[in-house]
Formats: structure tokens, C-alpha cells, sequence
């Protein structure tokens, strides 16, 4: 009785992650907080040692920013991550990161937190000027209903209208794959293999969502199917069903197909197993690494912290809940790119977030989190690269156990540890205090 009652509060606690998108950042198993004079020291080079950022705004000239370029580097990938949804001033510096990226680094594919289904939308969009942005923005997770997060895609819409070289959109996500992926699938079945159209039918009318309310269907298949097990081997016979379509070596369309079928069955196995969130980050760094090698451009991932860090041992602890543990995407991708994935992480401080839609107190940072030290900066934001060489009672820091932000409505109770911040990031961009997005 009791391993059902945990496991279902495991499911309810997930699907309310997940589909609500409550914020993840990151921390540390018990933090090991320094000694008094470690602390002055860590609060002494950080002032040294900050590159003040002139604006938060998206529109100015980033000439602020040039010293990224040289942190950048050569990365293949660039996580973009936020310590927690909804804050302003921290969307706006991403924004402005983004455009270095793009307008100054050559980067062309953006890899977002969002569902790999809407994700289509949103570039068909970007790309062509098709559809609505305040619809899309509206069909996005919660997190991203701002208008501050339709400034980001307007922007890039902007840019593919002036330049021949597109900026594609992709979102990484697999919770909540809509019935348009399903739909693709089954043209390309009917088109490339009419005589397994069949079977693949088969196999898509069990696991066709009805609507494209994908919370209604995710709440029925995570909290009220009981035995997943007959749709998770229709998703993956289904699959195969797609794998084996003939095809031309290389072929292009065929692995997109192959990439929709993924989703599908992404999404029936997410809810299926015994830990979901961690499930969540090891097939959303799958999808990453298939966007950078599929398009073999210069991948911008922009998502939560607790996703980005480089954390193969991640734990969420909650207010009321039992703690989470998972593997973040960025664990992947630093084990697959090594040095050619570059981890930036936004933090803040304190102030007031929207991450749900709702405007959130956040109080000031805990004294072993993270971010404490930053206060002693005397900029209102600033960015600073955690590699290189240190004084000793700063190496000792950034090489021990830490904690970062968690879920914002816990307030102090919740926070990510499970690293160190030299693991994490390799630079960190700060701001002291954030408000609320506006609502979109």
C-alpha cells in the first residue's frame, strides 16, 4: 500500500512538474558553506572580477558583451539557463546573450524548453510568418506566457525577414506531443509505404491524443491509466513500423519522420516510468543532441538551470514533498561534447518572478547558496566566468558542494544541489534583484 501511495505521489508530483513547469534550478546535497574569511574571499574576487553589463535591454548595442565572445569560444552548443521562469530583467540579459549568439557568433538553431509538436508551430512561424505569435506564445507551457518571451521570438522572426541565413526554432520536449505529429507519421507511412498503412493505424488510434489539449491528455494517461504498458509497446512497435519504412541512405525526411515517431514514443514511456523527470532530461538531451547534429548548426538551449547544469546527480528538494533525483541535459551533453557545450547560468538574487503565471516573492539567496557571495558586486548585473585561475580559498569554493534556487513558491525550503558551481557553469551572468514578465 505504501509503495503504491509514494509511487502515485512520485507521478502526481511529476505530472504537476512537468505540465506545469515548475521551475528547476539547481543545488547541492547537504551544502557545505565555507568558512567566514572563505566567504570575504569569494565576495572579494567576485568583485574583482564581475564584468559589468551596461542595459537589460534586448534592443541595445551589445558592445557589453564582448567579453562573452571570448568565453564562447568555439562551443557547439550554448546552454542559456535561468534560475527560475518569469523574471524579467533575467529573460531580457538571455535575450540579449541570444542576439550575441546569433547576430555575432553564427549560431542558427535554437533549441527551447517546449514541446517538440509546438515546436514545429513556432518555426513554421519564425520561418514563413504563418500563423499567430500571441496564439502560439499562449499555447506554450506556462513558464514562456509573456510578452517578454514573444519579444525573443518576434526578434527572431525579425532577423529571418532580413536575412537568408534562418534562425530555426526546435523545442526539445516531449511532454505533450500533439496530434499533428501523429498525423505527419501517418501521411509519411501512407505515402512511402502504403501497404503498412495498416498496421501503423494500428497502432496510432490507441495513442492519438482526441484534442490538442495536451494537459487533459497527459493528466488522463499519467494519474488514470493504470497499466501503460499495452501504449507503450504500441508507440514502440509503431516505431519500427517507421524505421522500416524504405528509405535512401541519408535521407533526410525519413530521419524527421523517424524523429516524430520518437516523440511518441517519448512521450508514453515518460509517463510510464518509475521516474519521470529524470526520464524528462535524458530524452530532452537526446533531442539537443539530434537538433546539433541533424542541422550541424551552432545549438543556443534555452531552458531552466536545473536543465542546463552540467548535474549528473541532481536533487530537487521540495517544501512537502520527497526530493527528486535525475541527470540534467547538460550532464549529457558535456559527457557527448565535452568542452564544445558551454554552460551559462542566469541567477539573481531576489525580487519577484511569474514562473506559473502567478507573481512569486523571492526571498534573498540562503547564505551557502550559490549566488550569496555575488552581493558584494556593485553592479545592478554583471557576468562572470567561473574557469581560469583563482586564489585558494576560491578554488576551494568553486570546486565544493553548493546549492542554487529550486521552486520559487517554496521559497527558502526548496532548492538544486548535487554539483559544485564550477561543474555547473562556466560563466554566470547575475542580476540582484528581477520582477515579474508581463502576462501574454
Amino acid at each position: 500500500m505504501y509503495a503504491r501511495r509514494q509511487r502515485r505521489t512520485v507521478l502526481v508530483r511529476a505530472f504537476a512538474s512537468i505540465l506545469a513547469i515548475a521551475t528547476l534550478s539547481v543545488g547541492a546535497l547537504p551544502a557545505q558553506a565555507g568558512t567566514g574569511d572563505d566567504n570575504r574571499a569569494v565576495a572579494q574576487w567576485a568583485q574583482h572580477a564581475a564584468r559589468p553589463l551596461t542595459t537589460i535591454d534586448p534592443a541595445a548595442p551589445l558592445t557589453d558583451l564582448g567579453h562573452l565572445r571570448r568565453a564562447i569560444a568555439d562551443a557547439k552548443i550554448v546552454g542559456l539557463g535561468e534560475a527560475v521562469h518569469g523574471a524579467a530583467e533575467i529573460t531580457a540579459l538571455k535575450h540579449r546573450v541570444l542576439r550575441l549568439l546569433v547576430e555575432g557568433l553564427g549560431y542558427r538553431t535554437i533549441a527551447w524548453e517546449e514541446d517538440w509538436s509546438l515546436g514545429l508551430r513556432i518555426n513554421q512561424y519564425l520561418r514563413t510568418g504563418e500563423g499567430d505569435l500571441a496564439g502560439l506564445v499562449g499555447a506554450m507551457s506556462t513558464a514562456w506566457r509573456s510578452t517578454d518571451v514573444a519579444d525573443v521570438l518576434r526578434w527572431i522572426r525579425a532577423w529571418n525577414v532580413r536575412h537568408h541565413d534562418d534562425v530555426t526554432f526546435v523545442g526539445v520536449e516531449g511532454y505533450g506531443t500533439r496530434p499533428a505529429v501523429y498525423q505527419l507519421v501517418e501521411a509519411y507511412v501512407a505515402e512511402r509505404a502504403p501497404d503498412r498503412l495498416a498496421q501503423v493505424r494500428t497502432h496510432l488510434r490507441p495513442l492519438t491524443p482526441k484534442s490538442d489539449d495536451m494537459r487533459v491528455h497527459a493528466q488522463w494517461y499519467a494519474q488514470q491509466v493504470r497499466d501503460k504498458a499495452p501504449y507503450v509497446r504500441h508507440a514502440r512497435d509503431l516505431y519500427r513500423l517507421v524505421t522500416s519504412v524504405p528509405h535512401e541512405p541519408g535521407d533526410r525526411r525519413h530521419e524527421l519522420h523517424l524523429q516524430h515517431a520518437r516523440q511518441i514514443v517519448g512521450f508514453y514511456e515518460q509517463f510510464a516510468d518509475s521516474n519521470p523527470l529524470a526520464y524528462r532530461d535524458a530524452h530532452a538531451a537526446k533531442n539537443l543532441r539530434w537538433t546539433q547534429q541533424f542541422f550541424g548548426d551552432k545549438v543556443a538551449y534555452w531552458a531552466a538551470s536545473g536543465h542546463t547544469v552540467d548535474g549528473a546527480a541532481l536533487q530537487l528538494t521540495y517544501a512537502q514533498y520527497l526530493a527528486s533525483k535525475f541527470a540534467s541535459v547538460g550532464s549529457f551533453i558535456r559527457d557527448w561534447y565535452g568542452r564544445r557545450y558551454l554552460s551559462i547560468g542566469f541567477t539573481l538574487d531576489r525580487g519577484s518572478a511569474a514562473p506559473d503565471g502567478q507573481a512569486v516573492a523571492l526571498p534573498p539567496a540562503a547564505p551557502d547558496w550559490l549566488e550569496a557571495p555575488f552581493r558584494a558586486v556593485r553592479a545592478d548585473q554583471f557576468s562572470l566566468d567561473l574557469r581560469g585561475r583563482v586564489p585558494g580559498p576560491v578554488h576551494t569554493w568553486l570546486d565544493a558542494p553548493t546549492r542554487t534556487r529550486g521552486v520559487p513558491e517554496d521559497g527558502l525550503a526548496s532548492y538544486l544541489s548535487g554539483g559544485t558551481p564550477r561543474q555547473w557553469f562556466d560563466v554566470v551572468v547575475h542580476r540582484h534583484v528581477v520582477t515579474p514578465v508581463s502576462a501574454g
